[in-house]
Formats: C-alpha cells, structure tokens, sequence
C-alpha cells in the first residue's frame, strides 16, 4: 500500500513494554484484593486500563476510575525502565525517514507517560508527532487518539495515513477514524485476533513493514 503518514502503536509495536505493564496491573488488582498471576494478565497489554478493568475484572466505572491513578502511579515509579525497542524497529524507522514518510505515535498510553519513554530511548526525533491519551481522561479510546493525531498533523486525506498495531484495538480504532490498517505478529496479540477485526494488511516482523509500506 502506498501511504505518506504512518501512525504507530506504542506498546507490543515500537516497544516490549510487557514486564511494566504487567507489575503494575498485578499490582493494582492487589490493592482491591484481586490476586492474578502475572501470565494470566496479559490481555491488559493494549487496550486502556480503565476499559481493561471493566472488562477483564468486572470493575464498576467508579472503581475502575480509582483504580487507574493506582496503576498510572506504580507504572510511573516501575515501570517506565522496562521498554526495550523491539528487534528490527529502529532500522526500519530510520529507512521510512529516509522515504520521505511522516511518522508519528498514537498510543492508548498517556502522552505524558509515552514521551518520556520515548526520549529515554532516543525515538523521539523519529516522530513529527506523539499522540496519546491524557492524564486528565481525555482521549479514551484508540480511535480518539488517532483522530487527535489525524488532526494535529492536518491530514484530510485520510487515504494517506494507515495505523500500524498489534492488537485489534488498533485495527478497530483506525476502521473507526476511517483509516487503513497493519496488524504485526511480533507483539502481544495474534493473526487471527488481527484478521477478525479486519486489518488490511499482516507482517510478521519490523521489517517486513517496509515491503508493505511503498
């Protein structure tokens, strides 16, 4: 496919954010005495945490919503060390620059969590732009935080852009905010998690975006 601006998942995409995440969900649960393992906390990876604890424990929106701070907090002080970039990522971040290709993140993440991350990695001057959620509850869903992307960067042409992913919360969000997709296998979800929410393109590794992408 033949795309100018390139939107980016955060976590299970540019980065291994497993481990945090996973402490800090683990830890969370604990406060409202819920005890998980940690492998069975995976599906917290990828979509918010407040839509994540209403739907894989069955927290009231309430409970939910004094939950997040616990979390946000523990990531803050834990989690934030654990994000190496993922094999083959800066490579083909460093040729989409060279094409000409406009990069940015749009992450479930809070954007005030992502930058950070990102500077530490030295990724932030890949990005025209770093989308995400907001401390304040602003931007919720996925398909918000493309929209806010879309915007900021002015692109009308929403032909041009396509989300890049590897759960079906990115898929869905960029159905939604009328973009094309890419599901990739190296992160937290799978091809047929991928193909049921309808992405329009699967690659197995980093690289193999820069086949996809002309």
């Amino acid at each position: 496919m033949e795309k100018n601006f390139l939107l980016f998942d955060l976590d299970g995409t540019i980065i291994d954010s497993q481990d945090g995440i996973l402490q800090s969900v683990q830890y969370t649960l604990q406060q409202f005495g819920i005890m998980e393992q940690r492998e069975s906390l995976c599906c917290y990876i990828g979509p918010p945490i407040l839509d994540a604890l209403m739907q894989f424990h069955h927290f009231s929106p309430e409970k939910a919503a004094l939950a997040v701070p616990i979390y946000r907090a523990h990531y803050a002080e834990h989690g934030m060390e654990h994000n190496p970039v993922f094999e083959g990522v800066l490579p083909m971040l460093q040729q989409f620059v060279k094409r000409g290709k406009t990069l940015t993140i749009a992450t479930s993440k809070p954007v005030e969590v992502a930058t950070p991350i990102l500077k530490a990695l030295g990724l932030t001057g890949y990005f025209a732009f770093i989308g995400g959620s907001s401390l304040s509850g602003e931007r919720p869903h996925k398909a918000d935080v493309i929209r806010h992307v879309l915007q900021r960067l002015q692109i009308t042409d929403l032909s041009k852009a396509v989300m890049i992913g590897d759960r079906s919360y990115d898929i869905v969000g960029a159905k939604q905010a009328g973009i094309a997709s890419i599901g990739i296998l190296y992160g937290y979800g799978n091809r047929e998690e991928l193909e049921t929410a309808g992405a329009d393109v699967i690659c197995a590794t980093a690289l193999d975006l820069l086949d996809a992408i002309q």
